[in-house]
């Protein structure tokens, strides 16, 4: 029998587009909004670009559109949050060569800055329950996700714009507990969705095809009855594995937080 849908994976694909709907910031503020210039230079070399913070950058400086240069080269600053230091060009330039999603992370230590974004192609993801348990988890139903993403071409986010991408082995099934701590991971999975984080368009760790959508560092049990190939039940750690690998894409219990809430 076909499983019951607890959620409707509409509401997924409005709160994606509504997601999209962000103020564009320059380049520019979104570096002042999350560093600051530190006055003293530490001895120390920075992590980017591995000159010492005492030279300045190698990296081009831009100019704003009348001609002022908008962050020097020599120009030191430090994250607001961890406090590690590096050229503020270097930052820049790091972060003109991503997504440009408004948000920062540190090179060092990973910790986010404003909210993370990815490059994960347009598709549909849809969300099941299953009255059947899995294996380890005896006292509860399932939660079956199916990810749905059609081939189409890349855009200027990914590594070949203009080009085809290819999708193997879609739609892909997979499978949480039906308990607290799964129906969790399911609520912080929408928002990674959302985010455009759970898969990228790059090279298949499997079968080395370039240009095709793979999974981006978040991971999925696929098989629902056995674990022959690690990627299934039972598997006592899983939960709090992906609750850290969620957690290093900025994507926490914060989210969950209607916004305004402390």
């Amino acid at each position: 029998s076909r499983p019951n849908k607890p959620h409707s994976s509409s509401s997924v694909r409005r709160a994606k587009r509504q997601h999209r709907r962000v103020l564009t910031r320059s380049s520019e503020d979104v570096i002042r909004r999350y560093m600051e210039v530190v006055a003293e230079v530490p001895e120390e070399d920075c992590i980017i670009c591995m000159d010492q913070l005492s030279s300045p950058s190698s990296y081009e400086t831009p100019s704003s559109e009348d001609g002022v240069q908008s962050v020097l080269p020599d120009t030191v600053g430090k994250f607001i949050t961890c406090g590690h230091t590096l050229h503020m060009l270097c930052m820049l330039a790091m972060y003109n060569n991503g997504t440009k999603d408004g948000s920062l992370q540190c090179p060092s230590c990973k910790t986010i800055y404003g909210e993370k974004t990815g490059t994960q192609p347009k598709g549909k993801m849809e969300i099941y329950s299953i009255a059947q348990s899995l294996p380890g988890h005896p006292d509860c139903g399932t939660i079956q996700i199916i990810y749905s993403v059609p081939p189409g071409v890349q855009g200027p986010e990914h590594p070949n714009p203009g080009q085809l991408y290819t999708c193997r082995g879609f739609p892909r099934f997979c499978f949480l507990p039906d308990n607290d701590k799964g129906r969790k991971v399911l609520e912080l999975l929408k928002v990674a969705w959302m985010r455009r984080l759970i898969f990228t368009v790059g090279t298949s760790s499997t079968t080395g095809e370039p240009d095709t959508v793979v999974w981006n560092g978040i991971h999925h049990k696929t098989e629902m009855m056995s674990n022959l190939s690690g990627h299934g039940y039972p598997d006592p750690n899983y939960l709090d594995n992906v609750l850290s690998e969620l957690a290093s894409q900025g994507v926490t219990e914060d989210c969950l937080k209607p916004p305004g809430s402390s």
